[in-house]
């Protein structure tokens, strides 16, 4: 018996990602090419969650001290900017509508400079309850109706789909020693493909 066809959603969510740059001036600065989209465990209520691949105070890969150095994410031989977390919240029991709003709100995360770390400003902690979603809203409400519908009818699916997934995820970061090695014998610094798999993931889309 023929297995059924399995859309790719990390496809639908990069799409999601490009169509928004294109038309809010808010988020002109993403470049979809340089996130990472994957599966992630779950993690209380969370829908989703954004690493930043640089230190906020180097803005590199390296800490100001030299002590620290993130993990180099390379996928088709270019370098990653940030990994986006999807949770089993964003795939279950969720609206089209949502999953937008959650894609949108890890952008929002992300440094106008599109420099691999995250703006201080629109951190939980300083927008605190209504201060974020005052900020944010607005600009879910403004794309929603720009919004493809065939991207929209792709988020609505209900069933299995495929999703990237790490088969040996980074740490947020790892010491180095003068040289710029990792201290921890071993330690691996470079992730690509070969990290990663395509496993499912189960959709279950609420109707209205």
């Amino acid at each position: 018996m023929a297995r059924p066809h399995r859309p790719n959603l990390g496809t639908t969510i990069k799409a999601v990602m490009r169509d928004v740059a294109r038309k809010l001036p808010e988020f002109a600065h993403v470049d979809a090419s340089r996130i990472l989209v994957v599966a992630g465990e779950a993690r209380r209520a969370s829908r989703a969650t954004v690493r930043p691949l640089a230190f906020a105070d180097s803005r590199d890969r390296l800490s100001t001290d030299r002590k620290r150095a993130k993990p180099v994410v390379q996928i088709a031989g270019r370098r990653m900017l940030y990994v986006v977390s999807f949770r089993p919240m964003f795939f279950l029991r969720s609206t089209p509508e949502k999953r937008v709003e959650t894609i949108l709100h890890e952008l929002f995360h992300m440094s106008t400079r599109f420099d691999g770390t995250l703006h201080r400003g629109r951190r939980h902690a300083k927008l605190p309850g209504r201060a974020f979603q005052e900020a944010f809203g607005p600009l879910v409400d403004r794309y929603l109706p720009q919004c493809p519908q065939q991207l929209l009818q792709a988020l609505a699916f209900d069933g299995e789909v495929i999703m990237r997934h790490w088969l040996e995820r980074p740490a947020p970061f790892h010491h180095v020693d003068e040289a710029g090695m990792p201290t921890r014998q071993g330690r691996r610094v470079l992730f690509t493909e070969a990290q990663l798999f395509y496993g499912p993931a189960k959709m279950v889309t609420a109707r209205r």
